[in-house]
């Protein structure tokens, strides 16, 4: 699973302005990360995914976007796992 996870990290990693990849599981623990973003920032990921899921918890999980003038991150839930990608704004 590891090389896999590696792989689909490289691909994002290679997507015009994206600067950053993270991966988590439910728990907040850090699977992989690359680029700008940051391991210590894996739990608060998870746990804003979870707050967003609250809103209408029979639907599938909703995509976060965080932006400032210059970045994004988006944040994506899809079972226990949750990826955030960082992203510069064009």
């Amino acid at each position: 699973m590891e090389k896999e996870l590696d792989k689909v990290i490289e691909e994002i990693m290679l997507t015009p302005d994206v600067n950053g990849c993270l991966v988590a599981d439910h728990q907040g623990l850090c699977l992989a990360a690359k680029g700008t973003a940051h391991v210590d920032s894996a739990g608060i990921i998870v746990a804003i995914s979870e707050q967003a899921c609250k809103i209408q918890p029979n639907l599938k999980p909703p995509t976060v976007c965080l932006e400032t003038d210059k970045k994004q991150c988006l944040i994506q839930r899809h079972g226990t796992i949750t990826g955030a990608i960082f992203k510069q704004k064009a």
